[in-house]
């Protein structure tokens, strides 16, 4: 009876062995960086292409976070789940084939609980299909110089083609705390509503033990191991380490304390923040090689406008953001730092000069379009342009050929769009109104 009891601790013990641990031991990568300067502090294996387990849900979220600011979708959608999203294997949400469930709810389950089939549910909805999102994903990593990443599908099992590098998702990390602060909170949470139940962090031990650790994702599957990106703030410093092919939840959490201890030390107490540039749609294509950079300006057909890529819509806003707003450490830029504005004429008839305390920031082809909107009056010239650049990339389903015009009055400086049809204007007040904004439509004359 003894010698059975051994035999069976023998096989349970073994049991317990393989569920703990990868059946094969994954390769190993590392890498540290200072998130203020992107500088690297440590890398090992950096550029190494390997399984990213379910550290792909930081561009399955990156994706979604765009979109909602592009206006293609909102937080509040319902979304109705596919049978293909319903019958991902677990970790999951437990969605279930026609539910209708918020896509807020979704994000949450995605990017805490690291739900599958919350994954693939998110990429229908932004793209119709996985494969097609999967193909958005690459496309947003190429445009972000993820150069080495290539995504199959939106949650991060294994799959033939679908790999990433520590170095890539170092910068994965950096990106969705400078590109999307207002979403970045969501990977501190250690549980958090996914309007079906309470979901747990899948990091919620390192969140605990680490002091000034406030995200951001892990992953698992056998051929990638435990792999973690994490990010810590200290003192106005933050560092951002990656480990991928840990050989259990405990060593990599202890690796990643150690390479973010390392990276805290190396890194200057005083550093210019030099935030990421914005991502660069004009030279990626689905399947990650470059294509010819295409001009964001197209000429003007005499029978009908330009078919243009909301992804370089997208980024002719950003570019504008970048020359316009000074990215230096701790400083609050001055409206002297604003440069001239430029004007350009997209019709054969020369602009129009603008009077006396008028900045206009932006042409557009207004074909007789004669009302507007006005988004608020400011203080300064520099707030007000600050708030046209702002609005003009939070709605630019209905902004993309307005014209941005600020406006001196008595009473401060006005926040205007123009050249716009009467529908349109309504349009963009009522999307304004729906986010909080402020919106007056203005008429001709």
């Amino acid at each position: 009876m003894y010698q059975r009891l051994l035999t069976l601790f023998g096989v349970l013990s073994t049991c317990v062995l393989v569920f703990a641990t990868p059946l094969v031991a994954a390769p190993y990568a590392a890498m540290v960086i200072d998130a203020r300067s992107g500088e690297v502090l440590h890398e090992s294996n950096a550029d190494s292409r390997l399984h990213p387990a379910s550290l792909t849900k930081m561009m399955t979220l990156y994706v979604v976070f765009e979109a909602i600011t592009r206006g293609e979708i909102s937080a509040d959608t319902v979304v109705t789940i596919s049978s293909h999203a319903a019958s991902e294997p677990p970790s999951k949400l437990g969605l279930r084939a026609g539910q209708k469930i918020a896509l807020r709810y979704l994000i949450r389950a995605a990017g805490v609980k690291s739900a599958n089939d919350a994954a693939t549910a998110l990429g229908e909805a932004i793209s119709g299909s996985e494969a097609a999102f999967a193909q958005r994903m690459t496309r947003t990593a190429q445009a972000l110089g993820m150069t080495r990443t290539t995504f199959k599908n939106a949650h991060g099992l294994t799959q033939e083609g679908h790999l990433s590098t520590a170095r890539d998702m170092t910068m994965m990390g950096r990106r969705l705390f400078y590109d999307f602060p207002q979403y970045y909170n969501l990977f501190s949470r250690q549980s958090t509503d996914a309007g079906m139940m309470t979901v747990n962090n899948t990091n919620r031990r390192f969140l605990a033990a680490y002091k000034g650790a406030d995200g951001i994702k892990t992953g698992f599957t056998n051929a990638a191991g435990f792999n973690l990106v994490a990010s810590a703030e200290r003192g106005g410093e933050r560092v951002i380490a990656t480990v991928f092919g840990g050989r259990s939840t405990a060593s990599r959490n202890a690796k990643v304390a150690e390479l973010l201890d390392l990276g805290f030390a190396r890194a200057p107490s005083r550093v210019a923040v030099r935030k990421p540039p914005p991502p660069n749609y004009s030279t990626a294509t689905a399947t990650g090689s470059v294509a010819v950079a295409r001009s964001l300006r197209p000429s003007l057909r005499p029978s009908r406008e330009p078919a243009v890529d909301p992804d370089l819509i997208a980024q002719a806003v950003s570019d504008s953001i970048s020359r316009v707003v000074p990215e230096v450490a701790n400083v609050t830029p001055s409206p002297q730092a604003v440069p001239e504005t430029q004007i350009v004429a997209v019709s054969p008839e020369p602009p129009t000069r603008p009077t006396e305390g008028e900045i206009v920031t932006r042409m557009s082809s207004s074909g007789g379009r004669h009302y507007g909107i006005n988004i608020g009056r400011y203080g300064t010239r520099y707030q007000a342009e600050q708030e046209l650049l702002k609005t003009a990339l939070t709605e630019i389903t209905t902004l993309e050929d307005a014209l941005r015009k600020v406006v001196r009055s008595p009473q401060g400086w006005e926040a205007n769009f123009v050249g716009m049809t009467q529908e349109r204007a309504s349009m963009a007040c009522v999307r304004l109104a729906a986010r909080d904004v402020n919106c007056n439509t203005l008429g001709p004359g």
